[in-house]
């Protein structure tokens, strides 16, 4: 297959994707702001986020400030900047910042260097906690323990699940291709002994008519 075809083709295979902004800053007070579509939960207790970056062989300042600061933000990406989010994923060099090209707004808070995104309607603070290389394509999979989470209040649920969908988060499909979603429904626990009930918004089972 051609390079582009190829790359296309495979990116596309693992369906929707995060869409997530990852903040960081240099030792030099330089801010950077790219577009991931790698992040992954790894774990609740400790809260542990994971995200995949390309091979370093050439400059990777997401991945280098972080080594340099050892902290970073992910933020969501939403139906309302995910235009100025793609935006980010361009070359720009490193004394260049994605904010100021981009139109979105730097934020922060106390005990966190690296900026959050303000547009970003869920955004969380993660200290580095390891890098494992993966020898097979040599990428590398950075782990960082979540410290901070702003939301907004009305999308955390009773239960401590956060409705994504009321705060118009998108997903990636490929390398460039966003969308919007549609709940189903939530359901219970699954128990190899019943089905499934449906549950409410807030974890609640639905009572049938």
């Amino acid at each position: 297959m051609a390079d582009s075809y190829r790359a296309k083709l495979i990116n596309s295979l693992s369906g929707f994707k995060s869409a997530n902004l990852i903040g960081t800053v240099n030792k030099q007070g330089q801010t950077n702001l790219a577009m991931f579509s790698s992040v992954v939960h790894l774990g609740a207790s400790p809260a542990l986020i994971g995200f995949i970056t390309r091979p370093h062989i050439v400059t990777r300042h997401t991945l280098e400030n972080i080594l340099q600061t050892k902290q970073y933000t992910i933020n969501q990406v939403n139906k309302n900047i995910w235009r100025s989010a793609h935006q980010t994923s361009a070359r720009y060099d490193a004394d260049q910042c994605e904010f100021k090209h981009t139109g979105l707004t730097p934020m922060f808070i106390d005990e966190v260097n690296a900026p959050f995104v303000k547009e970003s309607l869920l955004k969380y603070a993660l200290t580095l906690e390891e890098i494992i290389p993966v020898a097979a394509n040599n990428t590398q999979l950075v782990i960082g323990k979540v410290t901070n989470i702003i939301c907004e209040p009305h999308a955390i649920r009773k239960d401590g699940y956060i409705d994504i969908e009321s705060l118009e988060t998108v997903s990636i499909s490929g390398l460039d291709s966003y969308h919007v979603t549609e709940r189903l429904s939530r359901l219970s626990y699954a128990k190899k002994d019943k089905l499934p009930e449906e549950l409410s918004i807030d974890g609640d089972r639905l009572i049938k008519q």
